[in-house]
C-alpha cells in the first residue's frame, strides 16, 4: 500500500457500492480476500481505498467507483485530516478557476515536483485574493510543499471533478458532505434562514452593497447576498475562516470586482474591521456565552445603549452590529427568544426603542436553526443618524405557530414547523409581506415628502395599517413596550391566530368538523367478520425485489428545484414539504411516482403511503424506502395493507442502541392471485380514507377547542 494512502471506514465503502453497512461486514466475515483493516480502532476499523476500490471491481460489486465519491473518500480518509485536506482543494480549485491555462503546466510533472510548483502558485493568487501573506489575521495561508504533497491525489481529482461540474460547486459538494458528517462540531445556519436575512436587508431603501458578518461561520450569511461589492467577515475558528474565505472567494467572480476581507480572531475582543461602516450586518452569534470579554470591554466605545451584562452576550452583538453601519444601514442577528424578555437587559432594550435603533423583532418557527428545539428570533436594526427620526412603533411578527386554514384537507393534518420540514417559503412570504409593508411608509418627516402620501407624523392613528396581519404581524407603538419588563417577544403582544379570525372563523371551522364527522362516519368499517387465522404461503419482499415483482429504492442526497417527501410527511399524512439543494454537483434524486409505496426505516412504526397523483414527481427523503410494484404482479394497496401489519414490523425490524431500524427487505406478503390482492386493497384503501377523515377531525377539533377557550377568554364569544 502506498504510503500516506487514503484510509474508509464501513460506512464510506457501503456508501461507495451502495450498499447498507450491514452487507460490508458480511463481506468481512465471507471472503478471506477482503482487506484487512490498516487503522482506526477494533470497533471501527478502516482501510486502505485503493485496496477496496480494486476488491470490488474484482467481485464485480463496482464497475468503477464514481468520481464524486473516490473525491470525497480521499478527502475524508486524509493523513492530516479533513479540514486540512478540504483547504488545500480550495485553494487548488481557486487557482483552477482564476488561472485554468496554468493548472496543466502544474500537474503535468510528479506528485513531488507538482508540490513545490503548486505551492509558489497558490502563493501569487492567495495574495491576490486576500492580501499579502504577512498581513495579520488572513484566514487562509499558503500551504507548502510538505503540506500539499499528501494532498496531490485529491487535489487532482478535484480538479478532474471541476471539469465536469465547475469549481465553486465542487467545493461545495466536499464541503457539504464536510459539514453532513460532523454536524456536532459545527452551527450551522440553514439556506433559507440565510437567505430570510439576506432578503431583509437588501428590502431597504438603499441597496445593501458592503456586508459584513462578524460570526461569519461557514459563510452560509454572506453567500446568501446578491450582489454585493465588498464582503467582510471575521471568524474565531481558524479552520472555519479559511474554508469561509475560499467559499467566498469561489462564489465572487475571478476579476475580484467583489472585495473580500475575512480575518480571523476575536471579533468582541479583537475587531479585525474597526474602522468599517457598512451597509448591512447580518450576524449568527453564538448564544448564552458568558466569556465573551466582560471584565476587558467595559469601557469599550460600542456600549452606546448600554453595557451588556455578563448573561446578555447577545446584546454585545448587536451593538457590536450597530457600530460597523453606516448611518441608515441595516442589521439582522439570529437571537435567542430569551434576549427579548430577561430582566437583565430591558435597559438595553428601552434604549433600542426610543432611538429606534429596533425596528423588527420576528418570531421564527422551531427547527429553523440550531438549537432546533426553541423559536429563535430575527432582530431587524437600524442605524441612527441625523437625518432620520425615531419610529413611533416596533414591527412584531410571529411565524412560531403559522394559522391553518380550516379547509384543508388530510394534507395539513400534521403539526407545522420542526427540522427539516419548514415551509420556508411561506415564512418567507409571511415575513417579507410584513417588513415592507411595514417600511413602505418610510421613516420620519422624510417619508412623505415628494410622494403625495403622508409619512409618519401625519397619521392619525396610533397603530400603523401597514405591516399588520391579525395572529401574525403588527405594528406596536413603542410608548406600549416601555414598561418594567421591556418585553418584545411577539407572542406577548400579537393574539393567537384561533382568536385572530373572531367567532366567524369558529363559525367554519365548526361547519367544516361537522362536515369531517359525517364522513368519518360514512367511512366507518363495516361490522366485521370473524375467522380463523389464515395459513397462506408467504413471500417477502426481498424475494419479490430478486423476482423482479417490485423495485426497492432508498432516499437520500439529490439536487434540483422538486419539492421533498419527508419522513414527517409520510408520518403525517402532509403533501412533500422538503427541499432540495439547488447547488452543487447535479445528483438525480429518487423521484416518486403513482401506486409507489414509501415506508420510513426508522422508529419500527407501522407505517406505509401509497403515493398518488398529487404527491408523485417530488424526491424520496432521507430515511425512507420505496416500493414500486409491478401492476401486473402486485396491487400497491394491498402491498402497503400488509406492511402496516404490526407482527410484520415486529419480525422485520432490528434494534439498535438509540433506535429501531425496519429492514423492508424482511416484510412478509401473502402469494394471492392478483384478482384477491385487488379485493384486500379495497378495503385497505377504505381503511385509509377513513384514517385521513380521523387525523382531519383531530385537527380541527382541537383548533375549534382553543378557538372557544380564547374567545371565551377575550370576550369575542359570548357564552349561551
Amino acid at each position: 500500500m502506498p504510503e500516506n494512502s487514503t484510509e474508509v471506514t464501513a460506512a464510506g465503502i457501503a456508501r461507495l457500492a451502495g450498499v447498507g453497512r450491514a452487507a460490508v461486514s458480511n463481506w468481512r466475515r465471507r471472503h478471506a480476500d477482503f482487506p484487512k483493516p490498516v487503522g482506526g480502532t477494533e470497533t471501527s476499523p478502516s482501510f486502505a481505498l485503493p485496496e477496496v476500490e480494486q476488491w470490488l471491481r474484482d467481485q464485480g460489486k463496482l464497475a468503477e467507483v464514481p468520481l464524486r465519491e473516490r473525491v470525497w473518500q480521499q478527502l475524508a480518509g486524509h493523513p492530516a485530516g479533513a479540514v486540512p485536506a478540504l483547504v488545500h482543494a480550495g485553494c487548488a480549485l481557486l487557482l483552477l478557476r482564476n488561472s485554468p491555462t496554468v493548472w496543466p503546466e502544474i500537474t503535468a510533472v510528479s506528485d513531488e515536483r507538482m508540490a513545490g510548483v503548486l505551492s509558489l502558485a497558490l502563493n501569487d493568487v492567495l495574495a491576490a485574493r486576500f492580501g499579502p501573506a504577512a498581513e495579520a489575521g488572513r484566514a487562509v495561508h499558503t500551504p507548502s510543499r510538505a503540506e500539499l504533497l499528501p494532498s496531490i491525489p485529491l487535489l487532482r481529482g478535484a480538479a478532474e471533478l471541476a471539469a465536469e461540474t465547475g469549481a465553486r460547486q465542487t467545493f461545495e459538494f466536499l464541503l457539504g458532505r464536510q459539514l453532513d458528517a460532523n454536524p456536532r462540531q459545527y452551527t450551522l445556519t440553514p439556506t433559507g434562514l440565510a437567505e430570510l436575512m439576506a432578503a431583509l436587508v437588501e428590502t431597504g431603501k438603499q441597496p445593501a452593497r458592503t456586508v459584513l458578518d462578524p460570526a461569519a461561520g461557514t459563510g452560509a450569511l454572506l453567500r446568501a447576498v446578491g450582489r454585493p461589492t465588498a464582503l467582510y467577515a471575521q471568524e474565531t475558528d481558524p479552520d472555519l475562516a479559511a474554508l469561509t474565505a475560499l467559499r467566498l472567494a469561489l462564489l465572487t467572480d475571478p476579476d475580484n470586482s467583489c472585495a473580500l476581507a475575512v480575518r480571523t480572531g476575536d471579533t468582541l475582543r479583537a475587531d479585525a474591521f474597526p474602522h468599517l461602516a457598512a451597509d448591512a450586518v447580518l450576524c449568527h452569534p453564538p448564544f448564552n456565552e458568558r466569556n465573551w470579554g466582560h471584565d476587558e470591554l467595559a469601557y469599550d466605545p460600542r456600549w452606546e445603549y448600554g453595557f451588556p451584562a455578563r448573561t446578555e452576550s447577545e446584546l454585545a452583538w448587536v451593538q457590536h452590529a450597530l457600530a460597523h453601519l453606516r448611518e441608515g444601514g441595516t442589521a439582522v442577528l439570529l437571537m435567542p427568544p430569551a434576549a427579548a424578555s430577561r430582566r437583565s437587559g430591558r435597559r438595553i432594550r428601552a434604549d433600542l426603542l426610543r432611538r429606534g435603533a429596533l425596528r423588527a423583532v420576528i418570531a421564527l418557527p422551531a427547527g429553523a436553526a440550531p438549537p432546533y428545539g426553541i423559536p429563535l428570533h430575527l432582530w431587524v436594526l437600524r442605524k441612527p443618524g441625523s437625518g432620520l427620526h425615531p419610529s413611533p412603533e416596533l414591527l412584531l411578527v410571529d411565524t412560531a405557530e403559522p394559522a391553518e386554514s380550516p379547509s384543508a384537507g388530510p394534507a395539513a393534518a400534521a403539526p407545522s414547523g420542526g427540522r427539516d420540514r419548514l415551509d420556508w417559503q411561506a415564512v418567507r412570504s409571511a415575513v417579507l409581506d410584513a417588513w415592507q409593508s411595514f417600511e413602505g411608509e418610510g421613516e420620519g418627516e422624510v417619508e412623505g415628502a415628494g410622494t403625495g402620501r403622508p409619512g409618519r407624523a401625519d397619521r392619525t392613528g396610533p397603530c400603523h395599517p401597514l405591516g399588520t396581519r391579525p395572529g401574525v404581524s403588527r405594528a406596536v407603538p413603542v410608548i406600549e413596550l416601555l414598561d418594567d419588563d421591556v418585553d418584545l417577544a411577539p407572542a406577548r403582544h400579537l393574539p393567537p391566530p384561533a382568536a385572530a379570525g373572531g367567532p366567524a372563523e369558529l363559525i367554519r371551522v365548526r361547519e367544516r368538523l361537522t362536515e369531517t364527522l359525517g364522513l368519518t362516519g360514512t367511512l366507518t368499517p363495516p361490522a366485521v367478520t370473524l375467522s380463523d387465522p389464515a395459513h397462506w404461503p408467504l413471500t417477502t419482499v426481498g424475494e419479490l425485489a430478486r423476482a423482479g415483482a417490485l423495485q426497492l429504492r432508498t432516499g437520500g442526497p439529490g439536487t434540483g428545484p422538486v419539492p421533498v417527501l419527508t419522513e414527517h410527511d409520510v408520518l403525517g399524512s402532509t403533501a412533500p414539504s422538503g427541499s432540495l439543494p439547488v447547488d452543487g454537483p447535479p445528483e438525480e434524486p429518487v423521484l416518486v411516482e403513482p401506486g409507489d409505496v414509501v415506508v420510513p426505516v426508522l422508529g419500527g412504526g407501522s407505517v406505509a403511503r401509497v403515493i398518488d397523483d398529487a404527491t408523485a414527481g417530488a424526491a424520496l427523503g432521507r430515511n425512507l424506502q420505496l416500493l414500486r410494484p409491478d401492476p401486473a404482479a402486485l396491487d400497491p394497496w394491498f402491498l402497503a395493507g400488509f406492511l402496516r401489519g404490526t407482527a410484520n414490523n415486529r419480525q422485520a425490524s432490528s434494534y439498535a442502541s438509540t433506535a429501531t431500524r425496519l429492514d423492508a427487505r424482511r416484510l412478509q406478503l401473502p402469494r394471492l392471485p392478483l384478482a384477491e390482492q385487488q379485493r384486500y386493497g379495497e378495503r385497505f384503501r377504505a381503511l385509509a380514507d377513513f384514517e385521513d377523515a380521523l387525523r382531519l377531525a383531530g385537527r380541527l377539533g382541537g383548533q375549534l377547542v382553543q378557538g372557544m377557550y380564547d374567545g371565551l377568554t377575550d370576550g369575542t364569544v359570548a357564552p349561551k
